[in-house]
């Protein structure tokens, strides 16, 4: 049986393809229109979804889609009532086209599907999931165990914003919910807003900008802003935002309680806006640590699967598994709402046909989230020569070999290989690359490669069998959504004149043998990379280590900022030729950039949007 998942019209619109409870294939619609966070319907994911299955969609038993259109226009509507006659202006805006498209989404999708199969019977076809029991799907049934707690939490789907759930076998119960308005997605977002950043892209830079700062508003947010009780329930002081009525998160009354305005996106950052993240990440890991431990404590579960986009907070997920209320988590890679895609396909098919669901305890069923497409060498080969690029076709030895050393020799590598990777971390297939050991590597990638600000911090790559030699845990961390701190006796101590840095002053003093990839705190959001999944990738940390002592490699997207991670080596070879990689891997074919013809370069430093 074939369950075809749709998540679109919100924001990372995706599919997914499931045949028999086996995850086929799965793709973001940004990686093909090359357009960030791409809402539209999305037509080539579900081309490549048919494709790597070699079917139609007359061969699809099921299209799910991963939330119910009514239900949200029922919340819209509820909302706008409830606030009336504030917001008029916001309403006015919505309602042509809610009306024009959300409230007929079903006859959208039908209108849509037509293209690939003109009498399809969207009336036994067609399944609708609720948003958060999508995400649930997605968290409970690819994760490894037989039974779980499962928690998700975003910003909204229909109503929920934070739901409970309980997994076992093929079988989910949802048990409890909070409901809009009172989201800890928003709250989130808000602060993403005020400190100068766009909503549901910039959550990452308030997450990574919070070691620099100090804590200090924490107690006010939770004083004024939101009441949150013992068992990780929450209400917020409707007050101070705007999202229900208005078009902006925040206003004057939130202003005054924090200070002033809200930051413009050109603006400096401040020591106060480091605070303010710093603030409202405490905030975060305060209250999932407590949804989590009352989750336990409810259930006597001992694994939790995690879902939703605050499931992509990667130091608050940290906490909670080194808190010990739970001895397992498990956490969707795609936890946002692209993920959505996969959440509504599984649940079609175990929920809704009651499709057995196997388990072995050990690997979870995502295959390294490497669900995307796939490029043969030869096909390699003619786009790269189409492209006007300038290669050495290498075996496969010499091709990990030459890009161990080149890592070593400190130049930044464009790393794709395999799969495209499903969800918002490049993961080892369409990566950038450089070595950790180097003092000027972040700053490097930041400025001069992804073009992005100088305080973000990179992650590391490890043989899942060094972990514990580098870091805090000792665990699998394979989606790099766990944050655990690097070992004491790697970090290097800091002088007093060190310590009394402030801010992001701190960004230039090595903290340890592996810089480039240990934050401020010593914190780094680890990646175990396992040779089950992704044997090249394995191969290739292999050979570092063997040059230098060293397992570990810097790991970032494939991608400037503002662009989507490449999906074709057309794609490669354009960002590599854009920004300041040094060296190119393609499948086995090697390319460095002095070897380039000049008149191919290209100008990615605004060549998108900022995100």
């Amino acid at each position: 049986m074939r369950v075809l998942g749709i998540s679109a019209f919100y924001h990372d619109s995706a599919v997914a393809l499931v045949e028999d409870g086996h995850i086929v294939a799965a793709a973001q619609e940004e990686r093909f229109t090359r357009k960030k966070h791409d809402s539209g319907f999305p037509t080539q994911s579900i081309d490549f979804c048919l494709e790597a299955s070699k079917i139609g969609l007359g061969d699809v038993d099921y299209i799910a889609f991963y939330d119910k259109p009514f239900l949200k226009f029922e919340r819209l509507l509820e909302t706008y009532l409830a606030f009336a006659p504030n917001g008029f202006r916001s309403f006015r805006m919505a309602m042509p086209v809610w009306l024009k498209e959300k409230l007929y989404q079903k006859v959208l999708l039908r209108d849509e599907l037509k293209n690939w199969l003109p009498d399809f019977d969207w009336h036994n076809k067609l399944l609708f999931s609720e948003h958060h029991q999508s995400h649930a799907a997605s968290a409970f049934y690819p994760s490894p165990f037989e039974e779980a707690v499962i928690l998700t939490m975003d910003g909204v789907g229909e109503w929920a914003t934070t739901s409970l759930g309980f997994g076992a076998g093929n079988k989910i119960e949802m048990r409890k919910e909070i409901h809009f308005p009172h989201s800890l997605g928003l709250l989130y977002s808000a602060f993403t807003y005020y400190t100068g950043f766009k909503v549901n892209s910039g959550e990452y830079k308030v997450m990574g900008l919070a070691p620099y700062g100090e804590p200090r508003f924490k107690d006010l947010i939770l004083d004024k802003i939101i009441d949150v009780k013992e068992d990780g329930s929450f209400r917020l002081d409707l007050s101070y935002f705007d999202y229900c009525t208005g078009l902006r998160m925040t206003n004057a009354k939130f202003d005054e309680l924090l200070g002033g305005p809200a930051r413009k996106p050109d603006e400096p950052l401040t020591q106060r806006h480091m605070d303010l993240a710093a603030s409202v990440q405490a905030v975060t890991e305060h209250m999932v640590l407590k949804l989590a431990r009352s989750a336990a404590r409810e259930t006597g579960a001992r694994n939790l699967c995690l879902a939703g986009g605050v499931a992509l907070n990667c130091v608050a997920n940290g906490k909670v598994l080194r808190d010990g209320a739970f001895d397992n988590i498990w956490i969707q890679p795609a936890a946002g709402d692209a993920g959505g895609a996969l959440g509504a396909a599984l649940a079609g098919y175990h929920s809704f046909h009651n499709g057995p669901r196997h388990v072995n305890g050990a690997l979870d069923a995502m295959q390294g989230s490497y669900l995307g497409p796939v490029y043969e060498q030869s096909d390699i080969e003619q786009r790269l020569t189409a492209a006007g690029a300038k290669f050495a076709v290498l075996d496969d030895a010499a091709t990990i070999s030459a890009t161990a050393r080149a890592l070593a020799d400190e130049k930044a590598v464009g790393w794709f290989q395999g799969r495209m990777e499903f969800g918002p971390r490049a993961l080892g297939g369409r990566s950038i690359l450089g070595d950790p050991r180097s003092p000027s590597m972040q700053k490097t990638l930041n400025l001069k490669v992804k073009y992005r600000e100088s305080f973000r911090p990179f992650a590391p790559s490890v043989l899942r069998e060094d972990v514990a030699n580098w870091f805090e845990i000792d665990g699998d961390s394979p989606y790099m959504l766990l944050v655990a701190d690097v070992v004491e006796s790697r970090r290097k101590s800091m002088t007093a004149e060190q310590q009394a840095l402030f801010g992001i002053d701190k960004l230039n003093v090595p903290r340890s043998d592996i810089p480039a990839v240990t934050h401020v705190d010593y914190s780094a959001r680890v990646q175990t990379v396992h040779a089950e999944t992704n044997p090249r990738y394995h191969a290739l940390i292999s050979a570092f280590k063997a040059l230098t002592g060293c397992p570990v490699i810097v790991n970032t997207s494939f991608n400037v900022r503002g662009e989507p991670i490449v999906c074709t080596p057309e794609d490669a070879f354009r960002c590599f030729m854009g920004s300041e990689i040094d060296v190119l891997v393609v499948g086995n074919c090697f390319l460095r950039k002095e070897d380039q013809d000049p008149a191919l370069k290209l100008d990615y430093k605004n060549a998108f949007e900022l995100d």
